[in-house]
């Protein structure tokens, strides 16, 4: 029998006083830290070109994928340390852990790169554990996650030569890394601990740098806890050229695979020459109020869905 939308919305009230729960202790946290909550616009005349992101037309602009342009704008400007809960909006994700509308946290360091972000990431996430009643173990999706500090690392290249047999550093072939990611890699990450993955390919690089001394390699890291992937940081990117270039990149391939033409996001360039080293993240909230839920599905972490809405 289908459940009908009282019931539906009732049985949601524990998980969403939790989430409001999650959202007061992280706002506590940057603001413990002197961080400066931010809003930038839901609608917005260009977004980041990127081929695997389906933006929502709206008008002649677009709704927002992330907050990043515009958060590195202002980091360009001068702001030293920002985050922001944003509601950002993407074609064609649905699924268990995918809404087409989502809350994104968002947070950016001037003078920093992705380590000091992966430990923030881990400093963030054990307070709010902490705060919210657990010690050292988590549990999800019958899993008890061993949240201790500091979490381990492993790179891209370790994790798919020892669960794919190949390394993408040498050869990227991205659909291939897609495909054996899902169906290879990310299974064979421990299920007691979270993971944190560094440093991707550079043709994966997105808006992150490349490695000093290792051209081969960009300064990303993804963090996964129980099977979530929770959290995708970078050191940004401040090279104007380098970064036009892969945008143009970009632009050339969205053309030829979904027939769409996308603009350069002409205000941001022209704020790139002037970010300092900084590092930053999108950290999926709802995903994270999964975990500390217990959660199986985003379904049961939002009041309204697509399919409710």
């Amino acid at each position: 029998m289908t459940e009908d939308e009282n019931t539906r919305l009732a049985r949601l009230r524990p998980n969403l006083q939790r989430r409001a729960l999650i959202l007061e202790y992280i706002r506590t946290f940057f603001r413990e830290q002197d961080f400066l909550e931010v809003e930038t616009p839901i609608r917005v005349p260009t977004v980041a070109p990127e081929p695997y992101i389906i933006p929502f037309e709206s008008g002649d602009w677009f709704l927002s994928t992330s907050p990043e342009l515009h958060m590195k704008r202002m980091l360009a400007a001068g702001y030293e340390k920002l985050f922001q809960f944003s509601h950002c909006f993407r074609r064609e994700e649905r699924g268990r852990w995918h809404n087409p509308e989502f809350t994104m946290l968002e947070w950016y360091r001037a003078d920093a790169d992705y380590n000091q972000i992966i430990r923030d990431i881990e400093l963030l996430i054990t307070t709010l554990a902490k705060k919210l009643g657990f010690k050292k173990t988590i549990k999800y999706g019958g899993q008890t996650i061993d949240i201790r500090l500091p979490w381990p690392r492993t790179t891209v290249k370790d994790a798919f030569i020892n669960a794919a047999g190949w390394d993408p550093i040498v050869e990227c072939d991205a659909r291939r890394f897609d495909i054996d990611f899902v169906e290879k890699v990310l299974p064979s990450f421990n299920p007691n601990r979270p993971t944190v993955l560094v440093d991707y390919p550079a043709p994966l690089a997105a808006l992150a740098r490349l490695k000093p001394g290792d051209a081969g390699v960009a300064e990303r890291t993804e963090v996964f806890i129980g099977g979530l992937e929770l959290a995708n940081a970078y050191s940004e990117l401040a090279d104007a050229a380098e970064q036009e270039k892969r945008f143009r990149e970009a632009i050339e391939q969205i053309r030829k695979e979904r027939n769409q033409e996308m603009a350069m996001p002409q205000l941001f360039m022209e704020s790139v020459a002037h970010l300092p080293a900084c590092g930053g993240v999108a950290l999926g909230i709802d995903r994270l109020v999964m975990l500390l839920c217990d959660a199986p599905s985003i379904d049961d972490v939002m009041a309204f869905t697509e399919d409710n809405a």
